[in-house]
This record gives C-alpha cells, sequence and structure tokens, in this order.
C-alpha cells in the first residue's frame, strides 16, 4: 500500500487524477443554446416558407432575416439574463453582509446548523462555524453558496455570452440556407443538411454532458424535426396561390 509520505504532491493544483471542464463561465450553455436555436429556427423557417412553393430569392431573404434577427434577439436576451443574475447575486450579498453585521449571532447559528445537516457532529459545527466567521469576506461567500447554492466570486461575463449566443446562433441558421445559397434551389436539400446539422450539434452537446452522443444527436434531430414537420404544414396550408 502507498503511504501517504510517498504520495504525488502538486501545490499547484487541488485536483488529483482528474480535472473539470470549465463550466461556470457563461459561455457554454449560450453557446449550445444559440447553436441548437438558429438551427431549429432557420430549418423551421426554411420548411414552411418552402412549403408555401414561393421563390428561392424568398426561401433565402426569409432565412437571412430570421437569421440576423435571431441572432441579435439570442444576444440581447443572453445579455440581459446574466447581467440581471449577476445583479441579482450581488444584492444577495449585500443583505448577507447586512445580516452578519446586525445578526451575528443568529448567522453562526444557522451556519452551525447547515454544516449539522452536512452531516458533522454539533461539536464540529460548532467549531467550524467560528472559524469560518473570523473571516468576513469568507463568511460571507460560504452563507451565500450554502444558502443558495452560487458562488458570490462567480461572474460570468454577459458580454462573453452574448457573443457566444450570437456567433453560434447565425452559424446553426445558415446551415439549411447553403444550398441555396450555393445555387441549388432544393428544399430537401436544405432540410437535409439541416438535419444533419442537427444531429452533429446534439452530439456535440452531449460530449459536455453525461449523456451519450447517439441519443444527444437523436434527441436534438427529433426536436427538430417536430418543429419543421409543423411549419412545414403551416406552410403547406397557406401557401396556396402564392407561387
Amino acid at each position: 500500500m502507498t503511504s501517504a509520505a510517498q504520495l504525488p504532491h502538486d501545490s499547484g493544483s487541488s485536483e488529483v487524477g482528474h480535472t473539470h471542464a470549465d463550466v461556470s463561465g457563461g459561455w457554454l450553455r449560450a453557446a449550445t443554446f444559440g447553436a441548437m436555436d438558429g438551427l431549429v429556427t432557420n430549418v423551421s423557417l426554411v420548411a414552411g416558407i418552402g412549403a408555401a412553393g414561393v421563390k428561392p430569392a424568398i426561401v433565402v431573404t426569409a432565412g437571412l432575416a430570421g437569421l440576423v434577427a435571431g441572432a441579435f434577439s439570442m444576444a440581447l436576451g443572453e445579455y440581459a439574463s446574466v447581467a440581471t443574475q449577476n445583479e441579482a447575486l450581488d444584492k444577495e450579498v449585500v443583505a448577507e453582509r447586512r445580516e452578519l453585521r446586525d445578526n451575528p449571532e443568529a448567522e453562526l447559528a444557522e451556519l452551525s446548523g447547515m454544516f449539522q445537516g452536512m452531516g458533522m457532529t454539533a461539536d464540529t459545527a460548532s467549531k467550524a462555524a467560528v472559524e469560518v466567521h473570523r473571516d468576513g469576506e469568507r463568511a460571507i461567500r460560504v452563507h451565500i453558496s450554502h444558502e443558495l447554492g452560487l458562488d458570490p466570486e462567480d461572474h460570468p461575463s454577459p458580454w462573453v455570452a452574448a457573443g457566444s449566443s450570437f456567433v453560434m446562433f447565425a452559424i446553426g441558421a445558415v446551415v439549411p440556407l447553403i444550398p441555396y445559397l450555393l445555387g441549388f434551389h432544393s428544399l430537401l436539400a436544405g432540410l437535409a443538411l439541416g438535419g444533419v446539422g442537427l444531429l452533429v450539434a446534439g452530439g456535440v452537446a452531449s460530449l459536455f454532458t453525461a449523456t451519450r452522443w447517439w441519443w444527444g444527436a437523436t434527441r436534438q434531430l427529433l426536436f427538430g424535426t417536430l418543429a419543421a414537420g409543423a411549419t412545414y404544414a403551416v406552410g403547406a396550408m397557406l401557401g396556396v396561390g402564392l407561387t
């Protein structure tokens, strides 16, 4: 058996034997959601417009308009969402700081109770709470993380979220338009390429999760097919006489 003295020690890392992906920066969710939404939105839009029997130029115009409008909408929404989340967290920090100042004993007892809920004995929990409260800023971080499940120092960048969402939405949205942009005026080709895009996007997104890649890909294709089928049906019904 290897003794503790023989275990390798890396003073520059808190991880031993494994690493974690950085999923806290605000970009992963925004990028994934942007790509998926861009694909589903424009595959569905192309399906609906194409089913109406309009000229290919109109399909391209509508698709590009959907790309620009959707990309800006996603980016602005992500910016507002992340910024609001950060501001709400800052408000909770202010409230916690006030409580620690005005009711230190109650906050100490509260933290001790939370530690006991984690499995510590009453004596150990009390000592740990006292140790944490010796540093006011540390006490705030611990209270916020245990009470809200959030890290008060973790502020994802709203600009990164907005940029990731904008770029990935645009990439996803342009996929079903590629055949048209290359001169192949085929609705089937556009939808087929969009389906491939959905499979790829779902499979890649699954690599950041515990979901199997084939299920992530298939699930996204099913969602996209459902949306595209619905808009295709609407376009087919309303498109009579539009050619």
